[in-house]
C-alpha cells in the first residue's frame, strides 16, 4: 500500500481501519498480522521471550508520545479508510546515514534552492527534523518532548517572520500605490503650475511692453513740453529786450 504522500519520516505499514468510510466500529488490523490478507505468517523458528508488563507499558507510553508528536496519517482509497502510524522501531547508525542520503536525493530531485527562501528545502528539512525527533523519543521520551518544544518554537518564529514579511510586502504595495497616485497628482499639479507660470510670463511681458510704451510717451511729452518751454522762454527774453530798448529810447531824450 503506497501512502498519499512520501515523507522522510519513518512510518509503519498502513493499516485498514474499515472497508467503507462510514464504518467507524471496525477494528484496525494488528501490526503483527500480514498486510496481504488472511495468509499465515512465516513460521517462527524460536519463540521470542514474552516482554514483561513494565516493558509493555513503556512501549505503549512511547507509542502514545510518538502519536501525540507525529499524529497518524489517514486517507481514503476506493471507499476504504487507511491509517498509518509513525514507527516505534529504534533507529541505527545505518538508518541515520540512509536518512541523510534520502535528504540529499530529495533535494536534488525536487530542485531545492541551496540558499535563500525555498519552501521545498524547508519542507524536507522539517521532515528530517521530525524523523530525528522520532528517533530520539524512542530512546528518551523527555528529550524528544524537549525537541518537540524546540520544533514548535522554530515554527512559531518562522510563522511570525512570514506574517511580518507579508505585512511588510502589503505595506510596501500600499505605499507604492500611494506614491504612484501621488505622482499622478503631482504631475497634474506641475502641469497646472506650468500653465500658471506661462500665463504670468505673458502678463509680465504685456506689463513690460505697456511700461515701455508709457515711458516712451512720457519721454515724448516731456520733450514736447521742454521744447515749448524753451520757445516761450525765448519769446519772453525777446519781448523783454524789446521793452527794455523801447524804455531806454523813451528815457534818453528827456535827459537831454
Amino acid at each position: 500500500m503506497i501512502p498519499p504522500t512520501v515523507s522522510l519520516v519513518k512510518y509503519d505499514n498502513p493499516v485498514l481501519i474499515s472497508k467503507t468510510v462510514g464504518d467507524k466500529k471496525a477494528r484496525a488490523q494488528p501490526k503483527g498480522k500480514n498486510m496481504m490478507g488472511d495468509m499465515p505468517l512465516p513460521p517462527v523458528v524460536a519463540p521470542s521471550p514474552k516482554p514483561s508488563a513494565t516493558e509493555v507499558k513503556k512501549q505503549q507510553q512511547t507509542e502514545d508520545i510518538l502519536n501525540s508528536i507525529l499524529p497518524p496519517r489517514e486517507w481514503q482509497e476506493t471507499g476504504q479508510l487507511w491509517v498509518q502510524s509513525v514507527s516505534s522501531t529504534p533507529a541505527t547508525r545505518v538508518d541515520v546515514i540512509k536518512l541523510q542520503e534520502s535528504l540529499d536525493t530529495k533535494l536534488m530531485q525536487r530542485q531545492a534552492r541551496e540558499t535563500g527562501i525555498c519552501p521545498v528545502r524547508r519542507e524536507l528539512y522539517s521532515q528530517v527534523f521530525d524523523e530525528l525527533i522520532r528517533q530520539v523519543t524512542i530512546n528518551c521520551a523527555e528529550r524528544g518532548l524537549l525537541l518537540l518544544r524546540i520544533r514548535d518554537e522554530i515554527r512559531m518564529t518562522i510563522a511570525a517572520y512570514q506574517t511580518l514579511y507579508e505585512s511588510s510586502v502589503a505595506f510596501g504595495m500600499r505605499k507604492a500605490l500611494q506614491a504612484e497616485q501621488g505622482k499622478a497628482d503631482m504631475e497634474t499639479q506641475i502641469l497646472d503650475l506650468q500653465g500658471e507660470k506661462k500665463e504670468l510670463e505673458n502678463q509680465l511681458a504685456a506689463s513690460k511692453a505697456k511700461c515701455e510704451e508709457i515711458e516712451r510717451r512720457e519721454a515724448e511729452r516731456r520733450s514736447v513740453e521742454q521744447r515749448k518751454h524753451d520757445e516761450e522762454l525765448q519769446l519772453i527774453k525777446r519781448t523783454s529786450q524789446q521793452l527794455k530798448a523801447q524804455l531806454e529810447s523813451i528815457l534818453a531824450p528827456s535827459k537831454k
